[in-house]
């Protein structure tokens, strides 16, 4: 069994958990999204269906008709316990 999370996954949580932390109230679009994380937009979008399927975050159409993308309560809640070890996830133990 492969225990490792995927490197896309990782950082799309890892930008959104930095976007929940600095502006808690805002939403970040897909565009910079992708620019933060360095991920296309075809498989940011792919990521972004299945946490939202998941329930780990909420997608909003902004005024644009763009969505814009954050974590709901689980999700930070995952966020927390994966980014408060000090050590990446998937890694495995030191």
């Amino acid at each position: 069994m492969n225990d490792e999370i995927d490197p896309a996954l990782i950082a799309i949580l890892t930008q959104l958990w930095r976007a929940a932390e600095e502006s808690p109230a805002r939403a970040w679009s897909l565009a910079k999204l992708s620019k933060q994380s360095g991920l296309p937009m075809s498989s940011l979008r792919r990521q972004i269906t299945a946490l939202s399927d998941t329930g780990l975050l909420d997608t909003t159409p902004s005024d644009a008709g763009v969505p814009a993308v954050a974590l709901t309560d689980a999700g930070k809640d995952l966020c927390a316990q994966l980014f408060a070890r000090g050590t990446e996830p998937g890694l495995g133990e030191p």
